[in-house]
């Protein structure tokens, strides 16, 4: 007997989902000159514990568990790791114009450590991971803030400036969220 594909009653559509970001231009990605120190500074940025990397994954499980629950929160959760992959992308491309590497490992200054799943939070309950999203965002402005205070390259910092902007803007959609349950 032929088993059929099993679907859902009323599946929840992601076509068209875009990435939600501050409606605000970012910089052109460039830098002064290349500093090592600051690609590594960038690359726990991109993959370390508070990590753009960490957020898209946080974002993507929390989606997939949504989805089939709550489908506009789910929509909303994906167009913010959306904007993340963004964030990814433009960290990628700094690391590199600084001379370094974009190779999933944070560059600390007691060595690398390659990203793990283990920096995730995972709750179940939706409340909550509104609430660890809330956190997750917070603790990646104040990491952002921190580098900015580190770095001497203005290039650099506008476009972390930039980012965080659109963590602020997250932070919002996301307390509105938790407002509405």
């Amino acid at each position: 007997m032929e088993e059929r594909c099993k679907t859902l009653a009323d599946p929840c559509d992601f076509m068209g989902i875009r990435p939600i970001m501050a409606d605000l231009p970012y910089p052109q990605i460039q830098v002064k000159e290349r500093n090592q120190s600051y690609a590594n500074l960038l690359s726990i940025d991109y993959c370390g514990a508070v990590s753009e990397l960490s957020a898209i994954t946080q974002y993507i499980n929390n989606e997939n568990r949504l989805s089939h629950e709550n489908c506009g929160v789910a929509k909303t959760i994906l167009g913010i790791g959306m904007a993340e992959m963004i964030h990814l992308q433009k960290l990628g491309e700094l690391i590199v114009l600084l001379g370094g590497t974009v190779d999933f490992t944070a560059r600390y200054k007691k060595g690398g450590r390659m990203w793990t799943p283990e920096y995730l939070s995972l709750p179940e309950q939706l409340p909550k991971m509104l609430l660890a999203d809330i956190e997750a965002e917070k603790a990646a402005i104040r990491q952002y803030e921190v580098h900015i205070g580190m770095i001497r390259d203005e290039c650099v910092n506008a476009v972390l400036a930039r980012i965080i902007k659109d963590e602020h803007y997250h932070i919002m959609l996301l307390k509105d969220l938790l407002q509405s349950l």
